[in-house]
């Protein structure tokens, strides 16, 4: 564990664990958390039990097994590979006719309506802001499917949300409001450990920090933005993560494009896993830094890579590189997998260079005690150099963190623009971080049990309903235990009937299509909360299911028919 962090042991209730279950360990019926004792009193009175000691004992680095790295090594068959080829095909050959028709009613529009299209037109000497062809795809394809995005909501996105219903009467060119709202099962927000919250014990704190502290300091942390309340939540954050200091950033795509260029510059190199985020694309291009790119996830293209840019070094003067930092991402968001941390950690070891984190969806998601990917695999997180993450999507908050050792951190406050120059983050935000990262440590002795609840609650719900959608005939991505779950549609025509079929039962969903992912794997991302019951799940698996038979989206039907019929 990192320099000053606490052990902490987190308690079960037996009140809780006595608890109707079904078979796949899910809490039955209600609100998962109502019944957690609110109070230390009802807890130490009967017997506890403790947290594996492991987890709980600052004792022994954890290490990577050489079995871990030899299977990790193994090459995996692509789930694309089992795709029917008249799927692939008949995808691309959409693909090729929405583009030519989109084409064609330019060509005529452009003679017979030529008013509608005098800004893509050269006027009194000045080019066009955009071009004809840049903006074909925003204008023909997604402006045709623009009322499966965007879609406006009230209140707090948890385990359910309000949706504010809308109309278009012009192919979604505009939209009008009809007034109703609609009360829909959330399967689209980061909201992993349902801390989303507009009441409980951290929203209770939010108020109180809001009476004590006010709103916001209104300045950077450099002028008069350091305060007390940020200084603690910053020290939190550091325990939290096993490193030896932490800087909060008030933007989490801020923490990723403001801070890698005050890492590297000119003379350095980035290497970067293929699928990052595009804050790390953001950041990278910054810097100034030569950027390479690596296969995703894959070990072997990236020490190719390592081998050939430390042996050539810098292009046409091949000295030394200054510093080389590998970059990538702790879960990935489009494709639910989880990086293979002890293969990178092997390589940092065997070529020394610095490695960089991204955990802004697996850190409260993942592992045991909800420290993210190196909680996952077991790693100490100073195997890592820079551990960097968000509080948007497993706290309930805004901004993001970059942790690390004291020295780097030092560095970052006085050279980092995110420090210098941006807002320093907000009283509420900050009362929201500081609680629920409180709450999942354990060290909230009036909710003790509530944040390990919360995640086996959430590990739990993620298994079951990847397991259901497999066994249903669904091709899905991912990581097993990963809260987001891709399962993919194919076809463009099939990505729009998905969301609106799943709005008209009350379900909303993310559907993704190219440019954000490879053109042929369009895919819908659902996004699993510890607020939601077994209820919840089963009812957006039996209308899922009615979908895919609908659109027929149930490619390995065929295979795992017999087993499902054999096991009832």
């Amino acid at each position: 564990m990192g320099k000053g962090q606490r052990a902490v042991q987190a308690f079960r209730s037996t009140e809780f664990i006595e608890k109707p279950r079904d078979q796949e360990g899910l809490v039955l019926g209600g609100n998962p958390f109502k019944d957690a004792p609110s109070t230390s009193a009802s807890l130490l009175s009967k017997k506890s039990t403790v947290l594996s000691e492991k987890s709980a004992s600052p004792a022994v680095v954890p290490t990577v097994s050489k079995e871990v790295i030899e299977a990790g090594l193994k090459d995996e068959p692509s789930e694309l590979e089992s795709v029917p080829t008249f799927i692939l095909v008949t995808t691309y050959l959409s693909f090729l006719m929405l583009i030519l028709f989109a084409h064609a009613r330019d060509f005529v529009g452009k003679l017979a309506n030529p008013e509608q299209y005098v800004q893509l037109r050269e006027q009194n000497g000045y080019a066009p802001m955009v071009s004809d062809f840049e903006s074909l795809w925003t204008r023909r394809l997604y402006g045709r499917i623009r009322d499966c995005f965007n879609r406006p909501i009230t209140g707090v996105a948890g385990g359910r949300v309000n949706l504010l219903e809308r109309v278009s009467h012009d192919f979604n060119t505009t939209f009008e409001f009809t007034g109703r709202i609609r009360n829909v099962l959330n399967l689209a927000s980061y909201n992993y450990l349902g801390f989303a919250q507009s009441h409980g014990p951290c929203a209770d704190k939010v108020e109180e920090a809001m009476r004590e502290h006010g709103i916001t300091q209104a300045s950077s942390r450099v002028e008069a933005g350091r305060s007390k309340l940020l200084v603690e939540t910053e020290d939190m954050v550091a325990r939290f993560m096993g490193t030896e200091s932490a800087l909060i950033v008030s933007m989490g795509y801020a923490t990723n494009a403001l801070n890698i260029p005050s890492l590297v510059s000119k003379g350095c190199l980035i290497i970067s896993d293929e699928l990052n985020h595009s804050s790390l694309v953001s950041g990278a291009r910054l810097s100034g830094a030569a950027i390479r790119v690596f296969r995703h996830n894959n070990a072997r293209d990236l020490e190719k890579q390592l081998r050939h840019s430390i042996s050539q070094g810098q292009p046409r003067t091949h000295r030394p590189w200054k510093k080389i930092i590998v970059v990538v991402e702790g879960l990935y968001s489009m494709e639910g997998e989880f990086c293979k941390l002890p293969e990178i950690i092997e390589l940092r070891r065997k070529y020394g260079f610095y490695l960089f984190v991204d955990e802004a969806h697996s850190v409260g998601a993942l592992g045991k005690r909800g420290r993210g990917i190196c909680d996952h695999f077991n790693v100490d997180p100073r195997e890592v150099d820079i551990l960097m993450g968000t509080f948007t999507k497993s706290f309930g908050a805004a901004g993001g963190y970059i942790a690390g050792s004291k020295a780097l951190i030092d560095y970052l406050r006085l050279h980092s623009h995110s420090a210098v120059y941006a807002e320093a983050m907000s009283v509420p935000v900050l009362a929201q971080v500081s609680s629920s990262m409180r709450m999942i440590m354990g060290e909230d002795r009036e909710h003790a049990l509530e944040g390990q609840q919360r995640l086996d609650q959430l590990a739990l719900n993620s298994r079951y309903f990847a397991r259901r959608l497999a066994e249903m005939g669904f091709m899905t991505m991912g990581d097993p235990g990963s809260p987001v779950i891709p399962l993919l549609l194919f076809s463009p025509a099939k990505i729009p009937a998905f969301s609106r079929e799943c709005l008209k039962r009350n379900i909303a969903v993310v559907v993704v299509s190219y440019p954000a992912t490879p053109i042929i794997t369009g895919r819908v991302r659902f996004c699993i909360s510890a607020s939601h019951t077994r209820e919840d799940l089963d009812h957006a698996l039996e209308q899922i299911s009615d979908i895919g038979d609908l659109l027929m989206l149930k490619f390995h039907k065929d295979k795992v028919q017999p087993q499902h019929l054999k096991a009832e």
